[in-house]
């Protein structure tokens, strides 16, 4: 699987620099075994995801209504959530190899995610894919997804 990702992998990942890249953590993506015509391949490769669940997270840290749902040490959300939306538009399935089938309803069942939290959750990603200048049908796409997303994880009516 991932060599050295046993006990210690937070405490390997807190070492790195604040940006966490998953390319570097896991190595190249090898692009030569991707569809060429994917998502993950037009924009940009791991290095796309991993800026925009950076940015997202930028949004998450400062938001008063999202940021206590969060573990103090955001590192290893980042990780996975990378990892996952590489993934899902395309990407080496290195999240399935870390963490098993994604089971998103089962993993977030735990916290109470009513309209305010998905509505909240989703300006964030809207904001980092703005930012990371996406446009046209590409960005209609991402963005569906995640607006599908964000209000399919709702669990609550408050």
């Amino acid at each position: 699987m991932f060599p050295g990702l046993g006990r210690e992998w937070p405490h390997v990942i807190r070492r790195r620099p604040k940006v966490v890249s998953v390319g570097r953590l896991f190595g190249s993506s090898e692009p030569s075994r991707l569809e060429p015509d994917s998502a993950f391949v037009r924009w940009g490769g791991q290095e796309f995801f991993d800026r925009l669940v950076e940015r997202f997270y930028e949004g998450v840290e400062a938001d008063p209504l999202l940021r206590p749902m969060y573990p103090e040490d955001l590192t290893e959300g980042k990780v996975h959530l990378a990892l996952f939306l590489a993934q899902y538009w395309g990407g080496p399935r290195r999240y399935e190899e870390l963490r098993g089938h994604p089971r998103l309803r089962m993993r977030h069942a735990p916290f109470v995610i009513g309209p305010n939290e998905a509505d909240a959750w989703l300006r964030h990603m809207v904001a980092s894919v703005d930012a990371s200048g996406l446009v046209g049908p590409d960005r209609e796409e991402l963005v569906g997804y995640l607006a599908m997303a964000a209000h399919s994880l709702t669990n609550s009516a408050l």
